[in-house]
């Protein structure tokens, strides 16, 4: 019997491992089968289901599918193109371009590419336009510095990489520098230190306040010669002094203005006859009319009168008991009648 058993055990564990064996086939053999198709549509989700029931699904169109090619092409940028900063955050492609063509005479089938870059819902502030030659782009770069939305635009090429052009100081070089904008704790020693590798520094003026003797806020800086003015303006490390943006500009060099003649307006230079420099005297026009009289002294008078008169005490109003202490006072007795009875019948 114990036999009998053990072989009735086997046998069932040889049939439990076969069926194992063919379930694993067939699974595999069923994810073989699995194909996808990648240009089926998307299945609806269980609110789009709801929609399309009710008859609300809006269908929208299947989104483009790009090839290499089509992304090879767009990717290509024009040599002629330039640049565009200072945007507002706010412009958009159609404000741009409405603006580069309302300021120049390029049309806007001309405009051939508009890359306005994007950080998440807002652009950066800068834009590239390409064109279709080289006038366009010199067309374009004539709009800068007008206003669009509120800014200035900066617009150059885009191959360049300049900043801002620098705009021209009022006055002509010279060897006296200006700077603006300074931070009122500014020592003259901070001036020296930050503008001694421009040139020789001969002189700083500084303004300060006669209370406190911190800086105004601007100074004159004399070099020994123009070209540490003209180092400063144009090094970059200049520019900035203690977190704040410096105004430069050329002073006024006092040195170089012509001394005044001396010489009276009436009198002539001439040569006499050794070669000395004679003067004479120039012809008036007016020499045969009577000279105006001299009504200096009379002026003269007339002011000393009126100084005296000023220098004289204004004449004060008295005093009401002062003024009624010597008037005759009436007597406050009673007065004996002088006067007739008279009756009437």
């Amino acid at each position: 019997m114990e036999m009998r058993c053990d072989a009735s055990s086997t046998a069932m564990s040889d049939q439990d491992t076969d069926t194992k064996q063919v379930d694993r086939k067939r699974k595999a053999e069923s994810f073989d089968e699995l194909e996808i198709d990648l240009n089926a549509s998307v299945p609806l989700s269980k609110k789009q289901k709801r929609l399309a029931r009710k008859g609300k699904l809006e269908e929208e169109p299947a989104p483009k599918v790009t090839t290499v090619q089509e992304s090879e092409q767009k990717a290509e940028k024009s040599k002629y193109g330039v640049w565009i900063g200072n945007l507002s955050f706010d412009t958009s492609k159609e404000d741009l371009v409405r603006f580069l063509v309302a300021k120049s005479s390029i049309a806007q089938e001309d405009i051939t590419r508009v890359n306005i870059p994007k950080k998440g819902n807002q652009i950066k502030g800068f834009a590239y336009v390409d064109v279709q030659n080289d006038e366009q782009v010199e067309q374009l770069i004539a709009v800068s510095e007008q206003n669009l939305n509120g800014r200035n635009l900066l617009i150059k090429n885009a191959t360049s990489f300049e900043g801002r052009p620098e705009k021209e100081s009022k006055l002509p070089p010279s060897r006296i520098l200006f700077v603006g904008n300074l931070s009122f704790d500014t020592t003259e020693d901070n001036l020296r230190e930050h503008f001694q590798h421009c040139g020789d520094i001969v002189r700083i003026r500084m303004a300060t306040f006669q209370d406190t003797g911190k800086c105004k806020g601007f100074a004159f800086i004399d070099f020994k010669s123009e070209d540490g003015a003209i180092t400063a303006m144009k090094s970059k490390l200049a520019k900035s002094m203690l977190n704040r943006k410096l105004r430069l500009e050329y002073g006024e060099d006092r040195s170089k203005r012509r001394p005044k003649s001396h010489m009276r307006d009436d009198v002539e230079a001439g040569d006499a006859a050794d070669g000395r420099k004679q003067y004479r005297e120039r012809p008036q026009e007016n020499s045969h009319r009577e000279k105006p009289q001299d009504n200096s002294h009379r002026e003269r008078s007339q002011d000393n009168h009126y100084k005296k008169r000023s220098q004289e005490k204004p004449q004060q109003r008295e005093k009401s008991s002062v003024a009624l202490a010597t008037a005759q006072r009436a007597s406050a007795a009673i007065v004996p009648s002088s006067g007739k009875k008279i009756k009437f019948d």
